[in-house]
């Protein structure tokens, strides 16, 4: 699961590509995460670098311009590639970019860097032809437009961001975070993400998807709130815990806590309970010496086979494997 470009001795070098329209915050948010992934030493594990087509300025959406001390060649020596979003732009309105820049993303990815956009620079990558056939997301606002302009692509507007091998898209403005400490954690593992995680101010990783972001009406009132349902739940979670157990902590019906947990999270309340147990579990495979089987009874899976399937089906690996990658302890026992 680690990168190995990622471990050897110089810093992992990544090449932020900045287009005209870039948008501002996403420009900065490579720097600014994969700049707080240290060694123990406090030696960088990135080296991230911003270039534009021509390495000439280019204007944000901020009201500034980014004037970069490289051009695409940059791209030539990258082990990862960045596309932050853009606002504007013929990768917007048409689905195309120039074919310079094009060339550059497709030479890359078959070198094998390893390619990444944040918010609708999926636009970007998706027009240079690296997201054809490919499962991938961008902000939720522009899912349409997204699907218009790219009908080849697996468009799944409802996730914070989607890793289809060597190819990263996340959905916009903070997933593109996420997304970030996501791949510090397939690099160097939990404790360097975590780490980063708490100098961004920002959690490990965050409960659901852009569903729950998508603009609808608010509840009017605290009460109305499924919240407390899901912090009673948490501190349960060994338990069996029933969608009926659920509705009586918000004093709801079954229905009405159905359609209101779903508006606040973008899960069904079996969704996201299974994303407790599999969030708990792993961090429980990360940070202690209980076995596999007691793993999965702390986390309510209940057997060693329903914890493997749902770690499977979320991280697509087994227990043991995910272990030994983010917890390196050779007397644990496996699963």
């Amino acid at each position: 699961m680690r990168n190995n470009r990622a471990m050897s001795s110089r810093p992992h070098r990544i090449a932020v590509l900045a287009l005209d329209h870039v948008v501002g915050l996403d420009l900065g948010t490579p720097s600014q995460v994969f700049g707080t992934a240290r060694a123990a030493d406090r030696a960088l594990h990135y080296d991230v670098r911003v270039c534009t087509p021509g390495g000439r300025a280019v204007r944000s959406t901020a009201g500034f311009q980014v004037v970069p001390d490289h051009g695409l060649e940059l791209l030539e020596t990258a082990d990862t590639v960045i596309v932050p979003g853009v606002h504007d732009g013929s990768a917007l309105t048409a689905g195309t970019i120039e074919p310079a820049v094009a060339e550059a993303l497709r030479s890359a990815y078959e070198r094998g860097a390893r390619m990444m956009s944040i918010c609708t620079g999926a636009f970007v990558l998706a027009a240079a032809g690296l997201l054809d056939g490919r499962r991938a997301t961008t902000h939720w606002a522009y899912a349409e437009q997204f699907r218009r302009l790219h009908e080849e692509v697996d468009l799944d507007p409802g996730v914070l961001f989607i890793a289809d091998d060597r190819v990263l898209t996340s959905a916009g403005v903070a997933a593109g975070i996420d997304l970030c400490l996501h791949v510090i954690r397939l690099d160097h593992g939990s404790e360097v993400a975590n780490r980063a995680a708490r100098r961004c101010v920002m959690p490990p990783w965050r409960d659901g998807g852009q569903a729950q972001y998508i603009e609808q009406p608010v509840p009017k009132a605290s009460d109305t709130s499924t919240a407390g349902a899901r912090e009673w739940a948490r501190q349960r979670l060994s338990e069996p815990i029933a969608l009926r157990d659920l509705a009586e902590q918000a004093r709801m019906s079954v229905r009405t806590f159905t359609r209101r947990f779903r508006s606040e999270t973008g899960l069904s309340p079996a969704q996201w309970l299974l994303q407790q147990r599999t969030d708990r579990a792993r961090l429980l495979l990360e940070t202690t010496d209980l076995t596999v089987d007691q793993i999965a009874h702390r986390c309510g899976f209940g057997t060693t086979a329903a914890l493997r399937q749902q770690l499977h089906q979320r991280v697509g690996v087994a227990p043991s494997t995910y272990r030994r990658t983010f917890h390196p302890r050779p007397e644990l026992v496996g699963g």
